[in-house]
């Protein structure tokens, strides 16, 4: 068959032990010849040690056939019926209008004839359907899957294994870690649901399996192991944190369950590194310790607080660690400090290399990230810091950041560049949901609508706009009104990564 490839196993290796050139009195040897022939060699085997000679080395396992039956139907079919009832299959629609002119959505297009909204013409409604999986955690019925699902949907149903199906209800959606959390509507009676294990405690080489709705073909079960752990290099969420996995993850597995052999769930699968799009062993999940944050936030009113650290953390480069005379880079070093901010009060200083998270080391600004993020309110946790020659250890208050002044989040509309996007004051809450630098003022893009003007003239979510028209920008409420109405030009100044863009656009 093309491309199938036959098993190779190893050959099997024997230990051999050398005999001895004499024998005390009592020692007695037997040799056994294997494989003689023309030129053959024969394997010695020392079935009994002479006296005062050293103690041989423990003999490696043998290999053997399986000897019963139970050895013969060794399987992980009891795992899988413990946690197949509790995952769910998630169809989330919504509605979509869709112009009958196929340049009537085309922003330029309508721009460059001068038109506006009104000339989209005739639209009809289309529904989009997306498919995915999730996991219930709570016998009441409580559901946890990506956000990237169920994201803008306008209805979301759920199929049990069993076939039973139900409306759910979104009760919380967090881009940052791309999870989601739903409620069976109307759920009456309890469901199967799964334990939250804890993902610390897993090690490269666990065996695992990953549950879930791959390509829509119905619930699959497939086996691997944890290939890495702390993956923080991927890109899919703002806390770089993941298990990987060579167990099959495809489409349609997102927001499934990875699990234990005791049939905890440790992570939520999220994606897969892949050119063709599908599998090819390297899948992502998210840990079930941040799973459990989203979770308990769900049930508490819907509301995610997590502490406030108020410094900005940069990664050790192997110039930065030779500069620190380090022998190798670790840790994150602090390059700002905000001024009031939890860690200034513990001490925190620029230039200081924190390296644990009680008692954790990490390796760069994002293990830091999901250490710290994972923590409760209230209490302190504990940074290991170098400074130095000196070892510290600083005490850090987990407290929420403020929000002064108010965020006064706007969808800006109309005519403007800015059209599509919404805005926020900044405050210490959100320059830590957008990871900007704790001293900045002014206004934020958070979101830009896709195939919108604001998308079209190249806003980013993290832009912080700075003026327009020669008007310094200092709320919200001010760029929505100095946006309303139409200008000749547009003179816009952005500061993106530090760096400002000047922008200069025709209304």
């Amino acid at each position: 068959m093309p491309g199938f490839r036959m098993p190779r196993f190893p050959t099997p290796r024997f230990p051999l032990t050398r005999v001895p050139r004499a024998f005390s009195r009592i020692a007695v040897a037997a040799v056994v010849a294997l494989g003689l022939g023309a030129g053959g060699a024969a394997l010695f085997v020392q079935s009994s040690v002479a006296q005062n000679a050293a103690p041989a080395a423990p003999a490696a396992p043998a290999v053997r056939v399986p000897t019963s039956k139970a050895e013969i139907t060794l399987s992980f079919a009891p795992v899988v019926k413990s946690v197949v009832p509790a995952v769910v299959n998630v169809y989330a629609s919504r509605i979509v209008a869709q112009p009958s002119s196929p340049f009537g959505d085309d922003p330029l297009f309508r721009r460059f004839f001068g038109g506006g909204d009104g000339l989209r013409g005739p639209t009809r409604q289309r529904q989009l359907q997306s498919l995915g999986s999730g996991v219930i955690v709570d016998p009441s019925g409580i559901i946890v899957t990506n956000n990237h699902v169920i994201k803008d949907a306008d209805a979301v149903r759920v199929a049990l294994a069993d076939r039973r199906e139900f409306d759910a209800d979104i009760v919380l959606k967090d881009e940052k870690t791309d999870l989601a959390v739903l409620r069976i509507r109307g759920a009456q009676g309890t469901f199967p649901a799964l334990t939250l294990g804890d993902s610390d405690k897993l090690e490269v080489g666990d065996i695992v399996l990953a549950v879930g709705n791959p390509f829509g073909v119905g619930q699959t079960v497939t086996q691997g192991i944890v290939s890495a752990l702390a993956r923080t290099q991927v890109g899919i969420t703002d806390y770089q944190f993941f298990i990987q996995t060579d167990a099959a993850i495809n489409p349609g597995n997102s927001g499934g369950a990875l699990v234990d052999m005791k049939g905890n769930v440790v992570g939520i699968n999220t994606a897969i590194f892949s050119r063709s799009g599908g599998s090819i062993g390297i899948g992502f999940a998210i840990p079930a310790n941040m799973v459990r944050q989203v979770v308990d936030a769900a049930r508490q009113g819907g509301v995610i607080r997590r502490p406030w650290l108020g410094a900005t953390l940069q990664t050790v480069t192997a110039d930065i660690a030779d500069g620190l005379g380090l022998d190798r880079p670790e840790g994150a070093i602090v390059t700002a400090v905000v001024a009031g901010s939890p860690a200034a009060k513990a001490g925190l200083e620029v230039g200081d290399l924190v390296v644990s998270v009680d008692g954790v080391e990490i390796d760069d600004p994002d293990s830091f990230g999901y250490r710290f993020a994972t923590k409760p309110l209230g209490g302190t946790v504990a940074l290991g810091i170098r400074r130095g020659e000196e070892t510290l250890s600083l005490a850090v208050a987990l407290v929420q950041a403020p929000e002064v002044p108010a965020r006064d989040a706007r969808n800006l509309d109309g005519v403007s560049p800015f059209a599509g996007a919404t805005v926020m004051n900044l405050s210490p809450a959100v320059n830590d949901e957008l990871r900007l630098p704790g001293d900045r003022k002014g206004v934020a893009v958070s979101r830009v609508a896709a195939n919108s003007i604001a998308a079209q003239v190249g806003f980013v979510a993290g832009d912080i706009v700075l003026e327009v028209n020669g008007t310094a920008i200092d709320t919200t409420a001010q760029l929505a009104k100095l946006t309303a109405r139409r200008a000749p030009v547009w003179r816009i100044a952005v500061e993106r990564e530090g760096r400002v863009l000047q922008i200069a656009l025709r209304g």
